[in-house]
C-alpha cells in the first residue's frame, strides 16, 4: 500500500529564514503579494519589517491585517473582497495559525468564490488558489505545511475542517526568532498543541513509515523543550527545537492526520472560544487514557520518544509514564479546566450532544486507534469536565 505525501514545494528553515521572503516571491515569479496577518502581527512590526524587505526588493505589497482568532467566515470576508478587487499574484500569511488559516480560506475563495461551508470536509478541495507563502510566528498549528484550514461557521457555531491540495502553501519561512516575543500562555498552548500534532499522527488509523518518522522526531523536540520555552522566553535553544518540532508535527499530521482530541476539541473552541491548542490541552489526558487500549504499544513509543519511559520499561509501564507527564504538563503550564477558564457546568453539559455530533461530523474520530460512538465522546466529555 502507498502512501501520498505533500509538502509545500520550498522550505527555508531557521534564524534569519523570514528574510528570504523577497527572493523566495521572486523565485516564484511572484511580484504583487498581499500580506494576510493579525493586529498584533503589525503592533510588534513584524508587518512593516517584511514590507520594508519587499519595497527594498522592488516588490509593492499591500496589507490585510483583519484576521482573527479561531477564524470564522465572517471575519474574513473583507480580506476575500481584497483579492477579488485587486491584482495580486500570491499571498504571504504571517501569524499563528489563524492568520494562516485564514490565508489559506482567503486565497481559494478569492480564486473561486463562493462560501466557506462550500468547501468543508469531505470536499477534496484540489484547485489551487494563489500561491501562499507561509511564515509561521508560534511553535504549534504546523499550518505552514499542512493541507489543512479551519473555519468556524458563525450561522450554526461550527469549526469546519476544509481539507485539500488547494490548502498546501507551496513555501514555508520557518524562522524560530519570531517567536521569542510569544507569551507563555501561547507558547504552552501552541507547543501542547503541536505535541498533540505529533502523538494523534503517530496513532492515527492513517499512519506511515514516512508520517511516523516525522512524529517521533517531532515528539522528541518538543516534550524536552516544551517547559524551557515556556520559563526561559529568550532560550534560544528551546525556541528553535519547538519551532522545528512543530513544522515535523505538522507534516506527520497533514499526511497521517490527527483523531479523536481535534474531533472534540473544534466543537469546545466555537463554543465556547477556547484557542485551539488550550482546548486540545485540556482533553488530552482524557483521550489519551481512553484510546491507549486500542494502541498500547503505539502509545508506548510516544512515552519513550518524549523521553519519560525507557527502553527497558514495559508498554504497560511506559503507557503509565505517559499519563502522568500529560498531566504534570498540563499542571506546571497553567492549564485552566473548562470551569478554571471561565465555561459554565449548565452550558457545557447542554451542549455535550451537539459537540459530540459535531465532532463525528468532522471525521477526526474515525482516525483514532480506538474509534468512538457518539455516546462515548459525550461521557469523555464529562470526563474532562470532571478531571482535576
Amino acid at each position: 500500500m502507498s502512501h501520498r505525501i505533500v509538502l509545500p514545494r520550498l522550505m527555508e528553515v531557521g534564524a534569519g529564514a523570514s528574510q528570504q521572503l523577497a527572493v523566495v516571491l521572486r523565485n516564484l515569479g511572484c511580484n504583487r503579494p498581499l500580506i494576510v496577518t493579525d493586529r498584533m502581527m503589525v503592533e510588534l512590526g513584524y508587518a512593516a519589517r517584511l514590507a520594508e524587505q519587499l519595497e527594498q526588493a522592488g516588490i509593492a505589497s499591500q496589507c490585510f491585517a483583519d484576521t482573527e482568532p479561531e477564524p470564522s467566515a465572517a471575519s474574513i470576508r473583507a480580506g476575500v473582497r481584497m483579492v477579488r478587487e485587486g491584482d495580486f499574484d500570491s499571498i504571504v500569511a504571517l501569524g499563528g495559525g489563524s492568520p494562516i488559516d485564514s490565508a489559506k480560506a482567503i486565497g481559494i475563495l478569492g480564486m473561486f468564490g463562493g462560501e466557506m461551508r462550500d468547501y468543508r470536509f469531505p470536499r477534496d478541495v484540489s484547485d489551487a488558489g494563489l500561491p501562499l507563502i507561509a511564515i509561521p510566528t508560534t511553535a504549534g498549528t504546523g499550518s505552514e505545511v499542512t493541507r489543512f484550514t479551519i473555519i468556524t461557521d458563525e450561522t450554526s457555531d461550527e469549526k469546519m475542517l476544509c481539507a485539500g491540495l488547494g490548502f498546501m502553501p507551496v513555501a514555508a519561512l520557518i524562522d524560530y526568532e519570531l517567536t521569542l516575543s510569544l507569551p507563555p500562555r501561547v507558547t504552552a498552548d501552541t507547543g501542547i498543541d503541536a505535541l498533540t500534532h505529533a502523538i494523534e499522527a503517530y496513532v492515527s488509523r492513517k499512519a506511515s513509515l514516512y508520517s511516523d518518522a516525522q512524529a517521533l522526531e517531532a515528539m522528541r523536540l518538543l516534550a524536552p523543550n516544551l517547559r524551557s520555552a515556556f520559563h526561559e522566553p529568550r532560550n534560544l535553544a528551546a525556541r528553535e527545537a519547538m519551532m522545528l518540532g512543530a513544522t515535523l508535527a505538522g507534516i506527520a499530521f497533514s499526511n497521517a492526520s490527527v483523531a479523536l482530541v481535534h474531533g472534540m476539541s473544534r466543537p469546545i473552541g466555537a463554543f465556547f472560544h477556547v484557542p485551539h491548542g488550550l482546548s486540545n490541552a485540556m482533553l488530552l489526558p482524557a483521550v489519551t487514557a481512553f484510546s491507549i487500549p486500542a494502541a498500547p504499544e503505539r502509545y508506548a513509543d510516544c512515552a519513550r520518544a518524549m523521553g519519560v519511559a525507557g527502553e527497558g520499561d514495559s508498554v504497560e509501564t511506559a503507557n503509565d509514564k505517559l499519563l502522568s507527564e500529560l498531566r504534570v504538563l498540563n499542571q506546571e503550564l497553567q492549564v485552566p479546566s473548562p470551569a478554571q477558564f471561565g465555561i459554565t457546568r449548565e452550558r457545557f453539559f447542554e451542549l455535550r450532544e451537539t459537540m459530540a455530533r459535531q465532532a463525528l461530523a468532522s471525521g477526526s474520530p474515525g482516525n483514532n486507534p480506538r474509534v468512538p460512538s457518539e455516546a462515548e465522546i459525550i461521557d469523555l466529555y464529562e470526563t474532562v469536565w470532571n478531571q482535576e
